[in-house]
């Protein structure tokens, strides 16, 4: 069974997977010499590639080959079309480039949410709340407030909770009579 054909560029594309869309562009046809490229870049890099003709149709395929060589991050693309003589830029937009979860190792796939609030729960766990500053050698490090930490905790908590679905307060049952 083959996926269904898009129409338009995939919002994301999992690096190892076929991506593949046709396009079409009724002032620029394949037919007439035209063909479109796509350049997708970030801060990590640059990734290009054009279209095949499919009568008047652009084909984009990527096989999972290339797409593996890809890497992982949020790209702003543009499509250009040109016919030897002329270009245009005929659309633009953003894609994530997903990992490959059968290759990654050691991938760490936690939202930000996640991340900061296991970070703030070993802190505050680990953490000596009888010292509130020291000061080495004429260096002084404050830290924050438990008090803070724990109202930071808190606000991540509820994030989290809403991200995974689950109601921000659980055990309050909120009534209107």
């Amino acid at each position: 069974m083959s996926a269904p054909t898009l129409t338009t560029p995939p919002a994301a594309i999992r690096a190892g997977d076929s991506a593949s869309w046709l396009l079409t562009l009724a002032d620029y046809p394949a037919g007439a010499g035209w063909s479109v490229q796509y350049d997708l870049l970030n801060a990590g890099g640059k990734i290009s590639f054009t279209s095949t003709a499919e009568g008047d149709l652009h084909r984009i395929a990527r096989t999972p080959a290339q797409t593996a060589a890809w890497t992982v991050g949020t790209y702003q693309w543009q499509a250009r079309v040109s016919n030897g003589t002329d270009a245009y830029t005929v659309a633009v937009g953003s894609i994530e480039i997903l990992p490959d979860l059968a290759v990654a190792v050691g991938l760490d796939t936690r939202t930000h949410a996640q991340k900061t609030l296991a970070a703030l729960e070993a802190w505050i766990e680990n953490h000596d709340p009888g010292v509130s500053e020291y000061e080495i050698a004429g260096r002084r490090m404050k830290y924050i407030a438990l008090a803070d930490l724990i109202k930071l905790r808190s606000q991540y908590l509820i994030e989290v909770r809403r991200e995974g679905g689950k109601p921000a307060r659980p055990g309050r049952i909120l009534m209107r009579s």
